[in-house]
């Protein structure tokens, strides 16, 4: 993030020294440069993109592997409820049974926490989804500019 924004302030420093200078030699080469740092920031937030929906992906399947964990859990509690109905050992299947409730809570808390860092990581997604279009826009203009007054 912190290389994009150097970009970016690169990117304005060129565009205003493009600004002021008088030689088309000079102009042509501000462009060029120019051309060339908004190339290399597309292709930087595109990198950053794409590991952004890596990770997305990565915690999609960690939430799909929590949630089978959680069938199985769920599972487990039920064959205890049989258990307790057919044993008699009442005391010891009801500590179980609180111990597997807990673990469904705590499973429940982390895929909250799951859930709440993938809303996390598609704010992130917006965010560099919005820069590549503010970046896109901008390479569009300096084009329009560039091919308007040449």
């Amino acid at each position: 993030m912190l290389l994009q924004l150097l970009l970016l302030l690169l990117l304005l420093l060129t565009a205003s020294t493009a600004a002021t200078a008088s030689t088309a030699a000079t102009d042509a080469t501000a462009a060029t440069a120019t051309a060339a740092l908004l190339l290399l920031l597309l292709l930087l937030l595109l990198l950053q993109l794409l590991l952004l929906l890596l990770l997305i992906l990565l915690l999609l399947l960690l939430l799909l592997l929590l949630l089978l964990l959680l069938m199985l859990l769920l599972l487990l509690m039920l064959l205890l409820l049989l258990l307790l109905q057919l044993l008699l050992l009442l005391l010891q299947l009801v500590i179980l049974l609180l111990l597997l409730l807990l673990s469904v809570v705590l499973l429940l808390l982390l895929l909250l926490l799951l859930l709440l860092l993938l809303l996390k990581l598609l704010l992130l997604l917006q965010q560099q989804l919005l820069l590549l279009l503010l970046v896109v826009l901008q390479l569009l203009l300096h084009c329009y500019c560039y091919y308007y007054y040449s």
